[in-house]
């Protein structure tokens, strides 16, 4: 299913995606790890009307080693938690989804639940979450419970490196079931609140999940009642056969980094194939493009600001996803272009917070506004309304006959 208009999303991540992004970013180099930083970036972005934010997050510091914490001082380390930013941002937004990231390798699936759960239920229905595997042993080792074998993420190709990969893939999959199982956990009208009778809660309207698999066990139910949007969605960000397989089955919303709009159409019929395979029968993945945004006025102001970024990290910027360094302008219609390709919509990483994210809300959004291709308010309703995702029926309902 494809929108009239592209969704439009933004990464937030410390100062920037460009490793040298607190150099030139006009926010204090302390900024992210204060409230009001957080809170300006996520309101700025309902201001100018995006569909969602996301919120990075990882288990260890930043570094450009695969295996472990650099000796670099002239980066940026360290960040606040995800799902508590998302938390604290909420009840100072009224529109935007709110999507942090929170890992599914060493993290308990009833911790995530409720989490998650207690979000939707603080943003009245406007919560996500990006599940995170974690296949470096450095990260493994600061909980101490399990082995991860030492390989570099050069390696993941190898034989060794596909077994681990398809583990924790399948460990992601059976995380986000048992979340999605103890989202349901309560009925939505488990909460009947009787003065009369004395009864807060129909116990027959709580369930017992049931869950019994490779990596854990789980009873249920959840100690949270159903959130408002039934299910909060998640999102998988995909770049490849196995984690496509893993958003097939287990997501409602995608992120994959196509190189190019040629690319871009390569990859949506990739995940439309997983799709099939994987027998999805609910609404399909909505899809959004990665895209590296520096921006500038004119294509050289653009070009310039990237060079001067790429020489004060002493390297040019490479990334997962496509950079592109142009003026407003040229962003709208590429966005344009990758969204005729097939894509539901973009998810833009800022080089520079909140330079960037200024730009793509006071400059992108009207672009595309002057192009016809985006909303000026927003339409109402939840994080799922947004996404044109219908509310889920909760599977212990019985059927009625």
């Amino acid at each position: 299913m494809s929108r009239p208009h592209p969704l439009l999303a933004v990464a937030l991540d410390g100062l920037g995606w460009h490793p040298a992004a607190w150099r030139l970013s006009t926010a204090p180099a302390d900024a992210p790890f204060t409230p009001g930083y957080w809170v300006g970036l996520v309101t700025e972005a309902e201001r100018g009307t995006l569909d969602l934010v996301t919120v990075e997050d990882s288990l260890a510091p930043q570094s450009t080693r695969p295996d472990g914490p650099d000796g670099r001082t002239d980066q940026v380390r360290g960040r606040l938690d995800a799902v508590l930013v998302a938390a604290r941002v909420a009840p100072l937004t009224r529109h935007i989804g709110l999507v942090p990231v929170a890992g599914t390798t060493h993290s308990e699936p009833f911790h995530v639940s409720t989490a998650i759960a207690t979000l939707d239920h603080v943003s009245q229905g406007r919560a996500g979450w990006q599940p995170r595997v974690s296949f470096r042993r450095s990260e493994a080792r600061l909980f101490g419970r399990r082995e991860v074998p030492e390989l570099r993420p050069d390696q993941l190709d190898t034989p060794a490196g596909a077994a681990l990969l398809a583990d924790l893939f399948a460990e992601a999959a059976d995380v986000v079931e048992v979340v999605r199982r103890l989202w349901d956990s309560w009925q939505d009208d488990a909460v009947i609140r009787d003065v009369a009778t004395g009864r807060f809660i129909d116990r027959d309207r709580l369930h017992y999940v049931d869950f019994a698999g490779r990596w854990f066990d789980v009873k249920g139910p959840s100690i949270v009642p159903r959130p408002p949007q039934g299910q909060p969605v998640v999102a998988a960000l995909a770049h490849d056969t196995v984690p496509y397989a893993f958003a097939a089955g287990s997501a409602d919303l995608v992120f994959v980094t196509p190189a190019d709009a040629g690319h871009a159409a390569v990859v949506v019929a990739e995940v439309r194939a997983a799709e099939r395979a994987a027998g999805r029968t609910g609404p399909p993945l909505r899809i959004l493009a990665d895209l590296v945004v520096v921006l500038g006025d004119t294509p050289s102001a653009a070009r310039h600001r990237r060079d001067r970024l790429d020489t004060l990290d002493g390297a040019p910027l490479t990334s997962d996803a496509a950079v592109v360094t142009g003026t407003p302008g040229q962003l709208a219609d590429l966005i344009a272009e990758w969204h005729r390709a097939g894509v539901d919509g973009v998810r833009l990483r800022p080089a520079v917070l909140p330079d960037d994210l200024t730009t793509i809300t006071r400059a992108v959004v009207p672009a595309l506004r002057d192009r016809g291709l985006y909303h000026d308010r927003y339409p109402g309703g939840t994080l799922r309304d947004l996404l044109g995702l219908p509310r889920p029926v909760n599977r212990y309902v019985p059927v009625s006959a």
